[in-house]
């Protein structure tokens, strides 16, 4: 658990850190100085696989931030959605912790929500009003 906090704590601090304007500038400073070495190098091989060598190590180690930062993210949205669902007098239980389903249940849930969205535009286009409960 511990090596869990450790790499959690490290992935908010990069994500925050690297989506700041001032970490976009130090990117922009790199490369501009790389690109103004380039003459003192003769644009070597080496003075190309210095660039290339930095930028791969720092998108595959951002890679594995910015997924640890998007799956925290998306998990806390859905416990909030099932907050909301289990909260709301009226909606359907078994909507709890959809993410976890299989995709043909998805799917019956998906055609099932697509044939009351239908209902309610063709109601709606009559002057009916589209807030009510259908199973109601």
């Amino acid at each position: 658990m511990r090596t869990r906090a450790w790499y959690s704590r490290l992935a908010k601090i990069a994500a925050k850190t690297s989506g700041r304007p001032a970490t976009f500038v130090l990117a922009l400073s790199v490369l501009i100085v790389w690109a103004v070495t380039g003459p003192l190098f003769g644009f070597s091989d080496t003075w190309q696989l210095v660039i290339n060598t930095g930028t791969t190590i720092v998108t595959f180690l951002m890679v594995f931030l910015i997924q640890n930062t998007q799956n925290r993210d998306t998990e806390a949205i859905h416990i909030k959605l099932d907050e909301l669902i289990r909260a709301t007098q009226g909606a359907h239980n078994a909507l709890l912790d959809l993410e976890e389903l299989e995709e043909r249940t998805l799917d019956e849930f998906r055609a099932r929500y697509i044939a009351l969205a239908q209902a309610a535009r063709a109601r709606r286009a009559q002057g009916d009003f589209d807030t009510d409960t259908p199973e109601a």
